[in-house]
């Protein structure tokens, strides 16, 4: 395997990550074990969490997540661990991040006392990457960048990066912190898949000319490109159907977004792709995410351990140019399905 680096840091990563936003909620303590176990006995270095997990966002088992993480990152050496955390922001569209009674912000407090409840949850005296979880829209990204550059200056964080960001976001903080001679950030997370480009489209130039990485989650578009929505019946105990069946409008919102006439008309298309090259969808659509020159890690999910045998196997598979050739075609009849 060859690690990559995120940035112009010194953290060499596996191509995928294992992110954890389902412990604690959809799996339970046992079930995450065996997946962050199998991860890392396939080879994967990287691991990402947050504050915030599980998804979704819920009082009664925040924090859950990192505490699982912590535990069985004391069965592994810790520099043999990329551990990556986050910082929740304020509002992100959707929902109310409900750390701290609601009332979360990227401020020098807020930053402080949720990196030191991080660290005590997942039971280690340093983090790899801390990153913002969404940019404020308040606060001056110069108070942020500022609080962050005094957790790398003190030891306890190597690196800084952020999430759900812009081009103009990403160049403000670090141009901010070119002039103070802060910390800046390495790398950024945002969403990314066959089905949802745009959320990187507009930042490729900034990455590449600033030597930013990209951290994609979601490649497999939470589901849906792996092809089980497009049945007649939506499949029982999937995110999505949960969603449709909530009475929450957030929910209903999201599910919305994500599983509708475009995507799963475009998700047919892929599928059709894969077969035509006798390759799994879910393994095409996870190496195609890491198969972009400004993307270090790209992050994957599971609810149990054996979800892992099709992503997994995307790790070191390089998609010839044809097959990411008749992708981009797809692309181009199935613009932006998730808008």
């Amino acid at each position: 395997m060859t690690h990559r680096y995120i940035g112009r840091s010194g953290l060499r990563v596996s191509p995928i990550c294992m992110g954890t936003m389902t412990f604690g909620a959809a799996a339970d303590k046992k079930e995450s074990f065996k997946i962050m176990d199998k991860a890392y006995d396939a080879g994967i270095n990287f691991y990402d969490t947050a504050e915030l997990y599980p998804i979704p966002p819920d009082t009664k088992w925040m924090g859950q997540t990192e505490s699982i993480v912590g535990e069985w990152l004391q069965t592994k050496p810790r520099d043999s661990v990329i551990l990556a955390t986050k910082v929740a922001g304020a509002a992100s569209g959707w929902f109310v991040p409900p750390n701290r009674h609601g009332l979360t912000a990227i401020d020098r407090f807020h930053i402080e006392k949720a990196f030191e409840d991080s660290l005590r949850r997942l039971k280690t005296d340093y983090i790899d990457l801390y990153q913002m979880h969404w940019p404020d829209e308040i606060v001056p990204i110069e108070e942020s960048m500022e609080a962050f550059d005094r957790l790398v200056q003190s030891g306890k964080v190597r690196y800084l990066g952020t999430s759900n960001d812009s081009a103009y976001g990403l160049a403000r903080a670090n141009t901010a912190s070119k002039y103070e001679k802060w910390a800046r950030f390495e790398s950024i997370q945002n969403n990314f898949s066959l089905l949802h480009r745009r959320d990187l489209d507009g930042l490729h130039i900034a990455m590449r000319k600033e030597q930013v990485s990209a951290l994609p989650y979601s490649p497999l578009a939470g589901g849906i490109l792996t092809g089980k929505y497009n049945g007649k019946f939506l499949p029982e105990g999937a995110r999505f159907t949960a969603y449709k069946n909530s009475s929450l409008a957030r929910h209903q919102a999201q599910a919305n977004r994500f599983l509708n006439e475009k995507t799963l008309s475009a998700t047919a298309a892929y599928i059709e792709v894969a077969k035509k090259y006798d390759i799994n969808v879910t393994t095409m659509a996870t190496a195609w995410s890491k198969q972009h020159d400004f993307v270090a890690s790209t992050i994957i999910g599971a609810t149990n351990a054996n979800q892992l045998d099709d992503t997994l196997a995307a790790m070191n598979l390089i998609l010839p140019d044809a097959l990411m050739r008749e992708l981009d075609a797809v692309h181009a009849t199935h613009l932006y399905p998730m808008g």
